[in-house]
């Protein structure tokens, strides 16, 4: 290490900078902060001094909490706790993924936390307490120091402190709001709780922070942009991968493998991916059978990428060449999909879009020939879903906003008209069984709308052209390969 030393400062003004961080690394005598999750000293490839979770700096969590408290009324106090650990098994844990108002205020990733919010105090959190043996089996957690030094928390105390601390801030406010998706008996048995549900003076604090998460600030977009990207990409090679290994289960290992490989943390759902007559069904995820050759596969997925997800869905046929019914059906959804995305502006609603979906839809499958009368009910069985939902945090994100509410710029929502026929719907055989969404992600503007999945094709023959072009023998000599050794 001396003579590293030596090196470095014999020509000062080529190796300063080096010599600093060198010097910084060797000789500083403070450990890096655990927080239990990443921080800018742990993990400096994910995060950048001065935040609190990538891409989101701690000004903007502090900004968060203030204005949800100019939201709620004077005198009230709002709870939010952690999500709860799920168990796959008695003894094996699902992956923990963190409730997304809890994220939004705190930044904290970690489950056991309760935090409050009061116009007196600001932010403060309770948190839980880790033993030795914890830290041996699961490792650092976050605990109070965390709290105010990282999350920058106004108050902090353990978990253990809440039956001493919360009552009194429960007994001085006027209106108490939780979240009601995660409330534990830990503080809802508490008798100053039990009380003030008791005199009407606990409400749903939800109303609140999906207002606050509605629109995105840029720092959001900036994340969603990259979700929605890394999908795109991801979709695109398991679409190109398809025409090789044409069955649900390789198809859906091979969007998750690209999206995890691109950054992403998980998926934003268990992807849908049915072949066939398994497209018409709605949220299919069985994901067991091999495509046939010439039916088209649906294929709908999204990933989550620190905290933000994407969704989005494309139909096509694995073998390359759609069918004349195929092309008939897919042009109405296609350009039902385009048409609806040039509706999606500053002062247009999901349900406006909505509404013109339906009609479109609607007199499209009665040309064809499909429908044979004017009733909604026939036009619901071929597809019962709204045109799209708000998009964030969750993937329906928002969900105690309407979707009459008026658009407005930093809003993100999905366009994804769809047919779903089912196999014994009463029209020509051709039709039946077959199932198309195609689905993007718009971002209202204050110009109109940016599509953050615009880079995925969705034109029939962009999409034959992709498929039909693309060379395959890498991947067929490692199969051959594979083959020839068993």
């Amino acid at each position: 290490m001396q003579y590293l030393h030596r090196k470095l400062t014999t020509n000062r003004s080529s190796f300063k900078t080096v010599h600093q961080v060198l010097l910084r690394h060797f000789y500083s005598t403070d450990k890096c902060y655990d927080a239990g999750q990443p921080t800018p000293s742990t993990h400096p490839q994910l995060l950048k001094e001065g935040e609190i979770t990538p891409g989101i700096t701690c000004d903007e969590y502090i900004s968060r909490r203030k204005r949800l408290l100019e939201l709620l009324p004077e005198q009230s106090v709002a709870i939010v706790a952690a999500a709860p650990v799920k168990m796959m098994t008695d003894v094996v844990p699902h992956n923990f993924r963190q409730d997304a108002d809890y994220l939004y205020i705190t930044g904290c990733q970690q489950p056991g936390g309760i935090a409050v919010l009061g116009h007196d105090f600001g932010l403060c959190m309770f948190m839980p307490e880790a033993t030795p043996q914890d830290v041996t089996w699961q490792g650092q957690v976050a605990g109070i120091d965390a709290a105010t030094e990282f999350f920058k928390a106004e108050q902090s105390y353990p978990i253990s402190k809440l039956h001493k601390v919360l009552p009194n801030m429960i007994k001085s406010c006027s209106t108490l709001y939780h979240n009601m998706k995660t409330a534990i008996p830990t503080y809802t048995d508490l008798e100053a709780f039990q009380k003030a549900a008791y005199n009407g003076r606990v409400h749903d604090l939800s109303l609140f922070t999906h207002e606050t998460r509605w629109v995105k600030s840029s720092a959001e977009l900036n994340l969603m942009r990259e979700s929605a990207a890394i999908g795109c990409q991801a979709l695109l090679q398991t679409m190109l991968h398809s025409k090789i290994s044409p069955y649900e289960n390789i198809l859906s290992a091979k969007v998750e493998y690209e999206c995890r490989m691109r950054g992403a943390q998980r998926m934003a759902f268990n992807p849908v991916v049915g072949g066939g007559p398994n497209g018409s069904v709605i949220h299919y995820s069985r994901n067991d059978q091999k495509v046939k050759d010439g039916d088209l596969v649906l294929m709908d997925v999204g990933c989550e990428l620190h905290g933000y997800v994407s969704d989005l869905t494309r139909t096509w046929p694995p073998c390359g060449s759609f069918s004349d019914v195929h092309k008939e059906l897919y042009d109405l959804v296609v350009e039902t999909n385009k048409e609806c995305i040039e509706l999606c502006k500053p002062g247009a609603s999901i349900q406006h879009v909505h509404n013109y979906s339906v009609d479109k839809l609607f007199r499209g499958l009665k040309e064809i020939g499909i429908l044979k009368d004017n009733r909604l009910h026939s036009y619901h069985q071929l597809n019962p879903t709204s045109i799209g939902h708000y998009l964030g945090m969750d993937v329906h994100d928002c969900s105690k906003i309407g979707y009459d509410r008026t658009l407005k710029p930093g809003v993100v929502i999905t366009i994804e008209p769809g047919i779903y026929i089912p196999a014994d719907f009463n029209c020509a055989e051709r039709y039946q069984g077959i199932g198309i969404r195609i689905e993007d992600e718009v971002l209202i503007t204050e110009s109109g709308y940016e599509v953050l999945t615009g880079s995925l094709p969705k034109e029939i023959n962009h999409i034959e052209t992709l498929l039909n072009n693309h060379s395959y023998g890498m991947a067929t000599d490692t199969r051959n390969i594979f083959a020839s050794s068993l």
